[in-house]
């Protein structure tokens, strides 16, 4: 007789917990790769806090980035409400998408949930996201704010995505760092919270990634991380965060930020998805490794 886990895996389903409702059953698996379970998405979501901190030109004209992407079909788009309502009708149906509720500054200037769970389903999302900082001395709303939108999702069965960043207060300026300590504080709040998805970002080291995700009961996937040098050294970064055991990642800076984006988001996938090494997934999608 199979057990439950070679169950699993001959089926190519993704595993979900027994206490987890149909609803949102339904929906964490169209966000989950089919065969490989792990997620590669794109955010165009954190014009708040990226303007905070000298632009993105990526999200300038997000219709025109998204054009760019969508053929390339990431397993889902993370948007505000407003820009989804403004661009995403003409994708509709095509790849998952999730409304970034959170609002932040890093420097705590902005702290707001500028979404709901309704609001969320009208738009057709399957999830929503909610990015929150911790440490500081608004941990606290932050966590709040995190808990009240995983009761207020729970009504509608609705996926909720917590994008956690700690940050180190010692210096003029806050900002958000990557420790395995912090990295794996943040976790913890996701997880004392009721976060059914948890975005952090990688800690730089495939062996104190792998204990914080081995320990965690829901799934964890990395943030696109800071700008990378090279397109190279990110695609390594998240080959090793997918061998630590991170089911995927969501992206931003170095996919559209990036010379050649479609060309880009591909070789995340084939690392993501495929698991091939970042000269292979370079040369399948036609890329140089050195592309920034």
């Amino acid at each position: 007789m199979l057990t439950n886990k070679q169950m699993i895996e001959k089926a190519h389903i993704l595993p979900i917990p027994p206490a987890v409702g149909l609803g949102k059953n339904v929906r964490l698996r169209r966000l989950f790769d089919p065969r490989s379970h792990r997620l590669c998405s794109v955010a165009v979501d954190h014009w708040f806090g990226y303007r905070s901190q000298g632009g993105a030109p990526g999200l300038q004209d997000v219709p025109s980035t998204l054009a760019t992407l969508m053929p390339a079909l990431p397993s889902a788009v993370t948007m505000t409400k407003g820009m989804a309502q403004a661009c995403w009708g003409i994708y509709a149906g095509q790849v998952p998408l999730i409304i970034q509720a959170g609002c932040f500054t890093p420097d705590d200037r902005v702290i707001e949930v500028t979404a709901d769970p309704e609001e969320c389903l009208r738009l057709g999302a399957d999830a929503m996201a909610v990015a929150i900082g911790v440490r500081g001395p608004q941990e606290g709303r932050y966590l709040k704010l995190l808990c009240e939108s995983v009761r207020l999702a729970a009504r509608f069965d609705l996926p909720v995505i917590a994008h956690i960043y700690p940050r180190d207060y010692s210096g003029a300026e806050p900002r958000i760092v990557f420790s395995p300590a912090e990295i794996e504080w943040a976790v913890r709040c996701g997880l004392e919270c009721g976060a059914d998805i948890i975005k952090v970002g990688y800690t730089g080291d495939v062996a104190s990634f792998r204990n914080i995700v081995q320990a965690s009961p829901v799934p964890i996937i990395a943030a696109g991380g800071p700008k990378a040098p090279t397109l190279a050294t990110a695609l390594q970064a998240m080959a090793d965060a997918v061998s630590a055991g991170g089911r995927g990642a969501t992206l931003g800076r170095n996919v559209w930020g990036t010379a050649q984006p479609a060309a880009a988001l591909r070789a995340f996938k084939a690392v993501i998805h495929e698991g091939l090494t970042p000269e292979q997934a370079l040369q399948k999608s036609g890329i140089s490794g050195d592309d920034a």
